[in-house]
């Protein structure tokens, strides 16, 4: 099956010259296990009417008409559609680089796993427009490429009051069942609305590991394990919001969020380990945020986070006589505040000024103790209480301008001071962003821009975790953050083929990676600095119409992968990849009335790096029936995701004397059934979701 891929990679390569030739005129466990899956950036463009315009140094998508014929149920699936962007399954990306998504042009304080899910549960009915950035002005006062989502918006003279509800069946070798209802309630001044979603979720997980580990007085192990792991779990997410008018044309916005959640596991591991492992836990998080902005450019808000995550574990572990038996507890509790004000100014010529401050400070209190599961004795050697403050100040000024009819320019500077108790210091981020249209339907844009990422809190904790007697995870308080730099440009033809160029330079990437120990029989997952990573690639998109039945879309991206790290353990690797990627989408319309469409999805990716580990090749195909009735407010789908069961990867590591291969052979085919209802005219609203990227 694998072999196929290769083939339908030269088909797709063929199909993209024979098109551009005739178009033209005469893109715990799941912690270390989720960042083996890498995937490669894309790039999405539907339709052949423009949906795309160019303006103050940002590309402008025209959301309904983009994800019009399109399988889409939430915003996290419409998000995708657009031109590079990517979903790396711990968060989304563009062009390599994790996105940034805001509301409004509103600070997003939501994190990956979180915002996520919280994607997933938002109807794609409520996105109107998408201003796609590769580099974040400053006064977004986030940094790397963003994605502003714009929401619909209206007065009304009489009150109204709309909705939607959702429900969807997933099955996979167990299922997962997602119930959604949406509220929004608009008069004159006030505009407020209400999401609930319930999610109720099995899972299954199964790996085989085939390892050789060398030992420093010379004894080699040959270890085969078979490791089977299923869990169950709950979600609620609610989301209140209000925007109410008040004189002069000023606004005031409050946002309240809650995710709660339950989950448990059962493991067993069979082989050369012996195991037995229970766990369960909860996540509570709660978020408020209020905002003003003012008829004379003046913007002012605050939010705070509280997010608490306890856990518990059972572990029985046998390897080669040596035993191990632990209870543990452990938790994550962070408090978060931040506030921030900006001031935007009209000058004259068309030029605008901005400025700004904000401030954020964190408290992370979280501890893991140790027990003797037959005593009950408190293992203080192998517990740890921490306690850590983070402080972050935040000053930026930026300019933009339209340069004639053809031209925008959006530069800033952002000065960022963060003060731990390990790290100390001042960084500048200077961000630029040029647009140019030498011709209608053409654009041209160039950005640069410069970020630094922080590693999870729990990552830096000075801890150890279990995962049986061979495997742990090893906190590491010496990490340091990451500083990336990146540059792209992106040309636009006939405003629907897109070509894009990028490159990356990332010091101090850091990557959780696998180290087999030589002073005992312990293979350790942690998080490390390398040198640096650096990226670079080349993107094009081709879409292709044939008459009004059917619309498809053809994408290559090839890229160049260079990661070093000149201190990893008591080795250094310095590695470089060329690698591609090409996906394929089909639009077939089936039925005007009734309104029936087939879509046809493929997917196939080369080989690539990740530190020490190598990963192989993968592909799916996906296809969905869609039926849209009763006026348009009634839609059916029947979806079935990897159909081939391919899209899976088996890491290993053939490194010096580090011998591991990993095969996940848990089924990533799935079944989807959903039906959505819409009443009262109904245009949902979108708000923005907390930051808990850094959380457990």
């Amino acid at each position: 099956m694998r072999r196929s891929f290769g083939v339908v990679g030269i088909c797709l390569l063929q199909t993209i010259c024979i098109v551009w030739a005739q178009e033209m005129p005469a893109d715990s466990l799941e912690m270390y296990m989720d960042s083996l899956f890498r995937e490669l950036p894309e790039v999405i463009v539907r339709g052949e009417r423009p949906i795309v315009k160019a303006e103050a140094g940002k590309l402008v998508y025209d959301m309904p008409r983009l994800i019009r014929d399109l399988p889409v149920e939430n915003a996290y699936d419409a998000i995708k559609q657009l031109p590079g962007i990517v979903d790396m399954g711990e968060g989304l990306q563009l062009a390599g680089q994790q996105v940034n998504v805001v509301i409004d042009g509103k600070v997003s304080t939501l994190s990956v796993a979180q915002l996520n899910e919280l994607l997933k549960s938002i109807p794609a009915s409520r996105l109107s427009s998408a201003e796609v950035m590769f580099a974040a002005p400053a006064r977004y006062q986030v940094r790397g490429p963003v994605v502003n989502i714009v929401l619909e918006k209206g007065t009304r003279s009489s009150s109204s009051l709309k909705g939607e509800l959702y429900s969807s069946w997933n099955q996979k070798h167990y299922e997962t069942l997602q119930e959604r209802a949406s509220l929004l309630y608009q008069d004159q001044k006030l505009s407020t609305d209400l999401l609930y979603s319930y999610t109720y979720r099995r899972s299954l997980f199964e790996t085989e590991k085939e390892a050789v580990h060398t030992l420093s007085d010379g004894r080699v192990h040959p270890l085969e394990m078979y490791t089977r792991r299923t869990g169950k779990g709950h979600a609620h997410n609610i989301r209140w919001g209000m925007d109410y008018s008040l004189p002069r044309q000023q606004q005031l916005s409050l946002v309240y969020t809650s995710q709660l959640s339950e989950q448990s596991s059962r493991e067993y591991s069979r082989g050369n380990e012996i195991s037995d492992v229970s766990s369960g836990g909860e996540n509570y998080m709660h978020n408020v945020k209020a905002d003003y902005r003012s008829s004379f450019g003046l913007s002012a808000g605050a939010g705070y986070t509280f997010y608490r995550s306890p856990g518990h574990q059972t572990l029985s572990s046998i390897l080669e006589k040596e035993q191990l038996d632990l209870y543990s507890e452990n938790e994550q509790r962070i408090d978060l505040r931040r506030v921030y004000a900006g001031q935007e100014h009209s000058l004259s010529k068309g030029w605008k000024l901005n400025y700004g401050i904000s401030y954020q400070d964190v408290a992370d209190r979280s501890f893991q103790y140790y027990y003797d599961p037959q005593s009950g004795d408190f293992l203080s050697d192998a517990s740890a209480k921490s306690r850590r403050e983070e402080k972050t100040f935040n000053g930026y000024a930026g300019i933009g301008a339209s340069l004639g009819k053809k031209a925008s320019l959006d530069a800033s500077l952002a000065a960022e001071y963060y003060h731990t108790a390990v790290w100390n210091e001042w960084t500048l981020y200077p961000t630029l962003n040029f647009s140019y249209l030498p011709a209608a339907g053409h654009i041209l844009q160039f950005s640069l821009s410069s970020n630094k990422s922080y590693p999870p809190y729990w990552s830096v904790q000075d801890v150890t975790s279990y995962l049986g007697a061979y495997s742990e995870i090893r906190g590491n308080p010496l990490l340091k953050p990451s500083a990336g730099y990146r540059t792209s440009l992106g040309y636009i033809l006939q405003s629907k083929y897109v070509f894009t160029g990028f490159f990356n330079y990332t010091k101090d990437r850091f990557l959780q990676l696998l180290y087999q120990s030589p002073e005992k029989l312990t293979e350790i997952y942690t998080y490390m600095n390398l040198d640096f990573e650096q990226t670079a690639g080349l993107q094009a998109t081709v879409p292709v119409r044939a008459g009004r039945w059917m619309q498809s879309r053809f994408t290559l991206t090839g890229m160049y992968m260079h990661q070093k790290d000149s201190d990893f353990w008591d080795l250094s690797f310095n590695r470089r990849l060329y690698t591609f990627i090409a996906t394929m989408q089909h639009t077939f319309t089936l039925s005007a009335k009734p309104d029936l469409k087939f879509i046809l999805t493929g997917f196939y990716q080369n080989r690539a790096i990740q530190g020490n580990y190598d990963l192989p090749r993968s592909g799916n195909l996906n296809a969905a029936l869609r039926w849209t009735f009763a006026a348009e407010k009634t839609q059916l789908t029947l979806q079935g995701e990897d159909l081939f069961d391919t899209s899976g990867i088996s890491p290993r590591i053939h490194f010096g004397n580090q011998l591991v291969t990993n095969r996940y052979i848990h089924t990533h085919r799935a079944f989807i059934l959903s039906l959505s209802y819409k009443f009262g005219d109904y245009k949902e609203k979108r708000r923005e979701a907390v930051d808990t990227s850094r959380f457990k």
